[in-house]
This record gives structure tokens, C-alpha cells and sequence, in this order.
């Protein structure tokens, strides 16, 4: 170990910028779900428990979006109740 280092060329936060289209956020999980991730991945021989929560978190929002034509009907079905036709 050197007894000084030079930090004059230094740059401050990440080390590794955050990819397009990816935010860097805080988030709190419980720690059984966590581990559920960490050990599914694992499972699988490797990985990131990042990934397979994002992607889990994806099919949910993809399983649950409104298509576009039921998202219709129901606003048409408001508004024709809301003018009381």
C-alpha cells in the first residue's frame, strides 16, 4: 500500500454512469423478498436480482395495462353517465 495517492485527477459519484433509459433510485424491500430474488437468481446459476425484479415488475404492468379499446369503452360509458345519457 502506498503511504499517499494522488486524487487530483479524481472525480466524484458513480463509478460507472447510469445507463439510458435507467434511474438510480432509493428503494426499501422487505428482506424476505429480497432474498427471494437474490436465491432465484442464484438458482438460475447467476445473474442480477436487479434485472429479474425489474422484468418481474414489467410482465406485472404488461399482465395488468388496460388495452386500449376496453380503455375507451369505459371512458365513453363516463362521460355519457356524467351528461346523464
Amino acid at each position: 500500500m502506498e503511504t499517499e495517492y494522488d486524487f487530483s485527477q479524481g472525480k466524484r459519484g458513480a463509478i460507472e454512469p447510469t445507463p439510458s433509459g435507467k434511474t438510480r433510485i432509493t428503494i426499501r424491500l422487505d428482506d424476505e423478498i429480497l432474498a427471494w430474488f437474490r436465491d432465484q437468481v442464484h438458482l438460475a446459476g447467476g445473474g442480477n436480482y436487479q434485472t429479474l425484479i425489474n422484468n418481474v415488475l414489467r410482465e406485472y404492468i404488461q399482465q395488468h395495462r388496460e388495452p386500449l379499446e376496453d380503455t375507451l369503452r369505459r371512458i365513453l360509458r363516463e362521460e355519457l353517465e356524467r351528461m346523464g345519457k
